[in-house]
């Protein structure tokens, strides 16, 4: 009986684990260097793959000039929603995708800094083994991360080596003296 309990007590764990990183990344904010997939369904013409360039603005068939960073995708599919109902389509079907996240950075006392491809569920001790690991001198308790907050400005973290890092964040591992 005991074994039955422990189990359910490691499956809430997990899925309530998974459903805060999906639900975190539901509410990402896309920004420059997102490659992002609109489909218009049943609208080949209207769909397409794009990376987010630095101003921000795609052009988007029938609607010009759109600006999508620092909306989430399903604000993006309610503009487009908007802006296609009526004049071209009757109800249109929009879905858009993160296909591939924009880099996140790792500096300092790591073996390797620089950037690196994002992958959800990324933490500072799974950024640091992308770098090559800590080097001898990294400090665990001296981690910083700088991200974008809600209204768009840079702010720093203090973090341990389980955060979690987010697309675009810019992790530093300081040197320990000790």
């Amino acid at each position: 009986m005991k074994a039955k309990s422990v189990f359910w007590l490691w499956l809430m764990l997990f899925s309530s684990a998974a459903w805060s990183l999906d639900a975190s990344l539901s509410q990402y904010k896309l920004g420059s260097g997102d490659v992002i997939k609109i489909t218009v369904f049943g609208q080949q013409d209207l769909s397409l793959t794009t990376k987010l360039p630095n101003h921000g603005v795609i052009n988007y068939p029938f609607l010009g000039d759109l600006r999508v960073t620092g909306l989430t995708g399903a604000e993006l599919e309610a503009k487009l929603y908007a802006g296609l109902k009526g004049d071209y389509l009757v109800e249109p079907s929009i879905s858009v995708t993160v296909i591939e996240y924009r880099p996140f950075f790792i500096d300092g006392e790591v073996k390797r800094p620089g950037g690196y491809p994002y992958q959800p569920g990324l933490s500072v001790n799974k950024a640091a083994a992308l770098a090559g690991g800590y080097t001898e001198r990294a400090s665990k308790t001296k981690i910083f991360i700088r991200r974008e907050n809600e209204s768009g400005q840079p702010e720093q973290l203090n973090a341990d080596s389980n955060d979690i890092v987010l697309p675009g964040d810019i992790v530093t591992v300081q040197q320990s003296f000790f």
